[in-house]
């Protein structure tokens, strides 16, 4: 029959394997910090439909100024010594990163609009004036935003030659707000024409598996291509 260790040799034993564990946790953040490909094991989730062969530092900017300018400028700022909340590590992601690689000309739905007065409600609801809160990264999607926010704008849809067979009033009357990306492509950088006729707009399982990450039932081809270019 096999004796338990006991005694000192147990505890110089269980010592080591903690040595052994502690060694092993430091290297594996050491890993994170200086080996660049390791940093998206420290990623919220999984990347964005499109943005897998990103690096993480292509949208996490680093903020300005050194660790201590930093921390002297957050707690300048928590003492009331300083009237804007500097960002600590890295920058948010912000429009213009997005712009980067997503610049377009035109847009059916640019972000600077909901900036007016009278999208006050799709700032609140949607938070619709800011590409990330569309498009919120580590998900594992294309797009988080709900395919039926169409509603928070367009509840007064009256058109005086509605180009459509059924009547955008109508729709809206029934509430059907799943059939808006049938025919609209939110952004319009699709190069294609508008459906006519209810009947051939796209199955609202398409769009949402297209919002989901799936293929794109509005085409490839694209006004504005993204800019990116692997190095």
């Amino acid at each position: 029959m096999q004796k338990t260790q006991s005694g000192p040799g147990r505890e110089i034993f269980i010592r080591r394997a903690a040595y052994a564990f502690g060694l092993v946790v430091v290297l594996a953040g050491l890993a994170l910090v200086v080996v660049p490909q390791s940093s998206r094991f420290a990623a919220k989730g999984p990347s964005n439909t499109g943005h897998d062969k990103l690096a993480c530092t292509d949208c996490h900017k680093e903020a300005p100024g050194t660790f201590r300018q930093q921390l002297q400028a957050k707690i300048s700022f928590h003492l009331g010594l300083r009237d804007t909340d500097p960002t600590f590590g890295h920058d948010k992601v912000s429009n213009e990163t997005c712009a980067n690689c997503h610049a377009r000309d035109q847009d059916a739905h640019p972000v600077h609009r909901f900036l007016e007065p009278r999208f006050k409600e799709a700032r609140e609801q949607l938070g619709a004036e800011s590409c990330a809160n569309c498009h919120r990264e580590h998900k594992g999607v294309r797009v988080t935003m709900a395919a039926t926010s169409c509603a928070t704008c367009h509840q007064d849809l009256a058109m005086k030659n509605d180009p459509l067979d059924i009547s955008h009033r109508d729709l809206i009357a029934k509430g059907q707000w799943t059939t808006c990306l049938g025919c609209h492509d939110y952004h319009g950088n699709h190069k294609r024409l508008t459906q006519t006729k209810l009947e051939d707009a796209y199955a609202s399982k398409a769009i949402l598996d297209y919002l989901a990450g799936g293929p794109s039932p509005y085409g490839l081809d694209l006004k504005f291509p993204t800019q990116w270019k692997a190095p």
